[in-house]
């Protein structure tokens, strides 16, 4: 029994991005990851810490998937023949794709592009977020509002009064 390949286009990034750290957390599902593989595969013959730079470069940084993702899933893809050892005496082992991995990745077509637009939308992301002006216009309402709620007698209007605002400001950031 094959397993299922598909990807969800709901999954969202999720998590902070302060700095330049690169995202761990999941981001995306094992099948997504599985896409990614294979596309890059069908570009070129790689190891798995090539697959792993390959989607961080996609990404410009901002998202690295882990060892423990990506080569757990090399083995299943092997396993499901949609790609296959170079050398199998070679230290460090380098897939290729596939005539199955070939026909994986052309029924998915669709979601490899998905996946692909999300991952470089995170590039942008950080770029308009490193501009001055909203690095601290972001860091003075992380302030503002940690100070607030730090505060222990914090009354139920004044909550209300602060999810009210931070409503308002998410809305016309959407409208913006």
């Amino acid at each position: 029994m094959k397993p299922h390949l598909t990807a969800s286009s709901s999954d969202a990034p999720s998590g902070n991005c302060s700095g330049r750290r690169k995202r761990r957390e999941k981001m995306l599902e094992a099948s997504e990851i599985r896409l990614l593989m294979l596309h890059f595969l069908a570009q070129n013959a790689a190891h798995g810490y090539e697959l792993i730079k390959s989607v961080e470069e996609l990404s410009k940084g901002e998202y690295s998937p882990s060892p423990g993702i990506i080569y757990p899933n090399l083995t299943l893809l092997e396993e499901m023949e949609a790609i296959e050892v170079l050398d199998a005496q070679a230290t460090r082992k380098a897939y290729r794709l596939t005539p199955a991995g070939e026909t994986l990745l052309a029924d998915n077509r669709a979601a490899v592009a998905s996946l692909i637009s999300r991952l470089s939308s995170l590039a942008v992301l950080v770029n308009n977020r490193n501009i001055p002006a909203v690095e601290q216009a972001i860091h003075r309402l992380k302030m503002a509002l940690n100070g607030r709620l730090a505060q222990e007698d914090i009354s139920d209007a004044s909550l209300q009064t602060l999810i009210t605002a931070l409503h308002e400001a998410a809305e016309k950031i959407s409208r913006s």
